[in-house]
């Protein structure tokens, strides 16, 4: 008996509200170093717990007026606007996939196209944590990160077994490697052990050592706070992130080299590399690297050019996160679309004066999100350009 469209909506729309009140406390605890799980949820301003019938997704913020039972403080109008940002994401991504014609290849919920619409609900949802979070504190979690990034390498590695991998190829449902770029992501892995190990033995050094606000602060970041350290040689500490990439950039290129030159590797690399599971994983590998590429050359270059750090190393690390869970060439325009979001809010701010400066965190999200709705699209506008 199948289930009607609209019992998977209400469901899917629940779902999404119960996930954006966990992203609220994932939100104001994560950056704080508090536990996700203990204690219950309080109210920051009296403390009292917050009983269940008051932590109803939605409904309780509107029914208690937005303001605590207890000592009537305001509660954030952000919980109630995460809560519902969520459930509409997660409810129109599935009408979009699974509704619609809109998206090509998908199969059917239940029938393999749950793992694509999971995987990409968990990279929004994570994405919507880190965007509140970086436009509150100006920071991205990198915990976020890695969880999205090991989400994409797992899904990545197990979507052949539920999806035909020709329908994952020929769609780009998940990401995959062909055996060039397989052969770069392997190497880049064994370049990123090299350069893990020299630093942690001391023989590079990290940049910006005494900043290590990038994963975790106690207390919001105020305006004042956003001013570089004037201690930093900011094109110095650039060179030292360039010396942590040269190996991974030396290993992907030598992994590229033999698996081209030497006839055996050749043979046996054309082979090895176009399993289903392992071409995933390098897929995944790859789409990671070449997020975190685009933004990191782009951070160094910048900083080398102006003299002061440009964007910051949870950019990097938010585009990497993307690129495994969608892919290198959709990461790759996702990262030139977001300039068109922060042009749009410099534009906005132009009539509206009173309105802050935001980071460029919900603007990379916002591109990731574009391309996944007009994937089709993008694809075959890239298929006329390198291979016409």
């Amino acid at each position: 008996m199948q289930v009607p469209d609209w019992i998977w909506f209400v469901f899917i729309f629940a779902f999404g509200c119960c996930v954006g009140s966990f992203l609220n406390v994932v939100i104001y605890r994560l950056p704080r170093d508090k536990s996700l799980v203990k204690p219950g949820s309080a109210c920051p301003a009296c403390g009292r717990h917050i009983r269940f019938y008051d932590n109803i997704p939605l409904i309780s913020w509107l029914v208690l007026a937005a303001k605590c039972r207890y000592c009537k403080s305001p509660i954030s109008p952000r919980y109630f606007t995460i809560e519902l940002l969520t459930s509409l994401v997660f409810t129109g991504l599935f009408y979009l996939y699974f509704c619609t014609d809109f998206r090509e290849g998908i199969p059917p919920f239940l029938a393999g196209g749950e793992i694509v619409y999971f995987l990409h609900i968990i990279m929004l949802a994570a994405f919507i944590a880190a965007s509140a979070i970086d436009m509150e504190l100006w920071i991205i979690p990198l915990a976020i990160c890695w969880f999205v990034t090991v989400v994409g390498l797992i899904g990545s590695s197990v979507g052949a077994f539920i999806i035909n991998p020709v329908l994952i190829s020929s769609y780009n449902l998940l990401p995959n490697a062909s055996t060039v770029t397989g052969a770069l992501a392997a190497g880049a892995v064994v370049g990123l052990g090299i350069s893990l190990f020299a630093m942690a033995t001391g023989l590079i050094k990290r940049s910006y050592e005494s900043d290590d606000s990038d994963s975790e602060v106690s207390e919001p970041v105020k305006e004042h706070d956003k001013v570089a350290e004037p201690h930093f040689n900011h094109r110095l500490e650039a060179f030292k992130e360039v010396v942590f990439l040269l190996p991974m950039i030396v290993c992907a290129l030598g992994a590229f080299l033999l698996s081209k030159i030497i006839p055996s590797v050749h043979t046996w690399w054309m082979e090895f590399s176009q399993i289903p599971v392992i071409t995933g994983v390098l897929g995944s590998m790859w789409g990671y690297f070449m997020g975190c590429g685009i933004v990191w050359a782009t951070r160094i270059l910048g900083t080398l050019g102006f003299g002061k750090e440009a964007m910051g190393l949870g950019d990097v690390h938010l585009m990497g996160a993307a690129g495994a869970v969608i892919g290198s060439g959709l990461v790759a325009v996702a990262f030139f679309i977001a300039p068109f979001y922060g042009l749009a809010w410099a534009v906005f701010q132009m009539f509206f004066k009173k309105i802050r400066q935001i980071p460029y965190g919900p603007f990379l999200s916002l591109g990731i999100f574009t391309v996944m709705i007009f994937h089709d699209w993008i694809f075959r506008y890239l298929n006329i350009i390198f291979y016409r």
